[in-house]
């Protein structure tokens, strides 16, 4: 696994936690690897991993062994998941990773994908499923959005856990200094959607395996005076059923997703509406297992074995 650094995480939370006690749970051996630790040699890709054992202990949750140099092509499975920016870092390990793939190694998820998936632009791939949005780094054409749909969230395309996201009308006095500093004067392209005001009743997650999605969603409720969902933002956790329009929005997606090898998937939906596909680190495993239980890494483990398997 490629993921942020374990000794920070925690582990009632964190999602990549989840999948590798789920695969250590099937028996199998664990690599720990963080990005900087992947490189190419000629035309093979190393890397400078580590042995892992977890433990479901918020005190005491993992052991290492000794650093060692393996081929990426000796692991059956790579799950990518360290969390954005989705900078030239990220894509270029999507890149190594894409060297392990040919060699024969399952990234979960496909390196190309990642690359091509946007998490906010790929949602617009289906229209049918989202709100009146914008894409641009043109200020009046931002602002003529705005004027015409009165209340809207500004974002930019790259971020996660709710940072930098503005909502904002046409009279708000700070409307310009906000453009000025997510479009870096003309230099950053932003999203811009019509505000859903049912926000109120929870920024849906639904994760998705392999095209089909886990019959329940963590509607992340905004703290109060808050516009944004993300637990990262202190929204709280409330799991529920999906309810049919939910469903119905994982049928348009969830083809497409199983067809570009996006194994692994959250998506969030606000109201009836699909805001963003989130395709590098998506979270939620724990809160959804522990109010229903059920085991969500587990399915995925077994899913990744199933593949390796055909």
């Amino acid at each position: 696994m490629v993921m942020d650094p374990i000794e920070s995480i925690k582990t009632v939370k964190d999602s990549s936690f989840a999948m590798l006690l789920a695969a250590q749970k099937k028996g199998w051996q664990l690599y720990y690897m963080q990005q900087a630790d992947i490189y190419q040699l000629d035309s093979e890709v190393f890397a400078r991993a580590c042995k892992i054992q977890v433990t479901d202990d918020p005190q005491n949750w993992f052991e290492k062994s000794a650093e060692d140099i393996i081929p990426l092509k000796e692991l059956d499975t790579i799950f990518m998941r360290k969390d954005p920016p989705f900078d030239m870092e990220y894509i270029y390990t999507t890149y190594l990773l894409e060297q392990a793939e040919k060699q024969g190694s399952l990234i979960v998820n496909k390196p190309a994908s990642l690359r091509d998936a946007n998490e906010k632009l790929f949602a617009t791939q289906f229209p049918q499923c989202c709100s009146p949005n914008l894409v641009s780094r043109d200020p009046r054409l931002i602002r003529d959005f705005v004027h015409q749909h009165e209340d809207v969230i500004l974002k930019p395309l790259d971020g996660m856990g709710g940072q930098s996201i503005f909502r904002v009308s046409p009279t708000d006095p700070n409307l310009s200094v906000i453009l000025e500093s997510l479009l870096e004067f003309g230099q950053r392209s932003i999203m811009a959607q019509k505000f859903i005001p049912e926000i109120t009743q929870g920024d849906k997650r639904i994760l998705m395996i392999n095209g089909e999605p886990v019959p329940y969603t963590l509607a992340r409720i905004p703290a109060k005076g808050e516009t944004r969902g993300n637990l990262a933002a202190g929204g709280e956790g409330v799991g529920m059923p999906i309810s049919e329009r939910e469903r119905w929005i994982c049928q348009q997606v969830g083809p497409r997703l199983k067809e570009m090898g996006l194994i692994f998937v959250g998506l969030d939906v606000i109201g009836d509406y699909l805001t963003e596909i989130n395709v590098t680190s998506p979270t939620c495993i724990r809160e959804l297992d522990k109010q229903f239980d059920l085991d969500i890494a587990g399915d995925l483990m077994n899913c990744v074995e199933s593949i390796l398997q055909a």
